[in-house]
């Protein structure tokens, strides 16, 4: 017979389940007081080109995240703190602890500054719900210094949400955008993206003499002759729409500067020489939503819808 008072049976009393949560805020503010602080740690990072060292603890970094599981247990496979630090050289030390930031406390305090980098990291390490919150912010604060660098880097590691968004901002704003240094900074592949597009608010003069600044630049930096550098993108170009006077210019200017292969140009000519005929006709002949009307507009194809 159990106690009084008992369960029948002498079976054990049942104590409620009660469960006692702490507030968020708290914990976050003492994990985050963990970020590269020397008390526990256990690993030790060289970060930027400048070697910057950071502190950060093993367990909780292998924990969050599978490519620091696999880079630490490389570093060191049987355990204990390492000997060596490990080495970050490519990551801006700034970026690195926003990371870590994250992977600390599962919260994020993003810079406009930074925030690419920290996008780029968030893709080298495989950290999904960081991507999603660096394109988020970046989409929402889109502007003139952002959006080209943004763009490349959407480019270059296939964010096609975050590409969509900028070539978006881009086609309003081409005209600004055309002159920033960013423009004339982007890769052959990302200023393909913008030339291909009909929707660019501006005009086909404007898109020549950008391009011809970006072919240019990338001249000097890649030490290479202009028309090996533009070859990729120069085809984009919709010569057509040109004048006959504005396509005489262009050709003088291209003979001093050359970075248009003489058979494109060649071409547009023929569509001046056909007026009506079939060479008037597919994306050469498209008129963009910022062309300007000219003459011989008539016998090109429709303004994009």
């Amino acid at each position: 017979m159990g106690p009084p008072g008992g369960p029948p049976g002498g079976a054990p009393a049942q104590v409620p389940p009660h469960s006692v949560q702490g507030d968020p805020a708290t914990f976050r503010a003492a994990l985050r007081g963990l970020l590269n602080c020397a008390r526990f740690s256990d690993v030790r990072f060289l970060v930027g080109q400048d070697r910057r060292e950071v502190l950060a603890h093993r367990c909780l970094l292998s924990s969050r995240c599978d490519y620091f599981r696999q880079l630490l247990s490389a570093e060191n496979p049987v355990g204990g703190a390492p000997e060596e630090p490990v080495v970050l050289a490519d990551v801006p030390p700034e970026a690195f602890l926003t990371v870590l930031e994250f992977l600390y406390t599962n919260s994020i305090t993003l810079d406009r500054r930074t925030v690419l980098e920290v996008l780029i990291s968030s893709l080298e390490y495989g950290l999904s719900e960081l991507r999603e919150l660096c394109v988020e912010f970046v989409v929402q604060n889109l502007d003139m210094e952002l959006v080209c660098e943004a763009l490349q880097v959407a480019v270059t590691f296939g964010l096609r949400q975050l590409r969509e968004k900028c070539l978006n901002f881009i086609e309003r704003h081409a005209q600004d955008v055309l002159r920033t240094p960013a423009f004339h900074e982007l890769s052959p592949a990302a200023l393909l993206a913008v030339l291909h597009s009909d929707h660019l608010a501006v005009d086909e003069v404007e898109l020549v003499a950008a391009t011809r600044h970006w072919a240019r630049v990338s001249s000097a930096v890649l030490e290479q002759p202009m028309g090996q550098v533009a070859q990729a993108v120069v085809g984009e170009l919709r010569l057509p729409l040109l004048s006959p006077s504005e396509l005489s210019s262009l050709e003088e200017q291209n003979r001093v500067e050359p970075f248009i292969p003489m058979e494109q140009i060649a071409e547009a000519w023929k569509y001046h020489a056909l007026s009506r005929g079939e060479a008037t006709r597919g994306i050469q002949g498209r008129r963009r939503k910022g062309t300007a009307p000219r003459e011989h507009h008539r016998f090109l194809e429709l303004l994009p819808k």
